[in-house]
């Protein structure tokens, strides 16, 4: 990059781009979806962002790291958090959203509605439509 990694902005912004599963390339490297942050005026940084779907992966890898045991072994509760907490971040617009959820949770697409309607306080859903 043409700032240092450990300048004041560089490292001011880390941590969103982490959170986010962006990468940060020098703003030279910049390619044209990538976001170049400007300090003082001049390019500092370039932020790459993850695809829809890595974005998603990153969220399930970063609440298991959040509740130190795999997604599938958390309690009833706590995986209908997880659904809320990934619905807010809008885990659930991606194509395949509830498959990889549940995947990750090691429950049913059905599961998943439920807490999604529950949340919704429509209760759970009823068979045949």
């Amino acid at each position: 990059m043409t700032e240092p990694a450990d300048h004041p902005f560089v490292a001011a912004v880390k941590p969103l781009v982490d959170a986010m599963g962006g990468e940060m390339v020098p703003p030279e490297a910049a390619a044209g979806d990538d976001v170049v942050l400007s300090w003082e005026g001049r390019p500092a940084v370039a932020v790459r962002l993850p695809h829809l779907a890595d974005s998603l992966d990153h969220m399930l890898a970063e609440l298991e790291r959040r509740h130190g045991v795999p997604l599938a072994q958390l309690d009833r509760k706590a995986k209908q958090q997880v659904v809320r907490v990934l619905e807010a971040r809008g885990a659930f617009s991606v194509r395949h959203g509830v498959e990889t959820v549940a995947g990750a949770l090691g429950v049913s697409r059905f599961t998943i509605y439920n807490y999604l309607n529950r949340e919704a306080g429509q209760g759970p859903p009823r068979e045949g439509g």
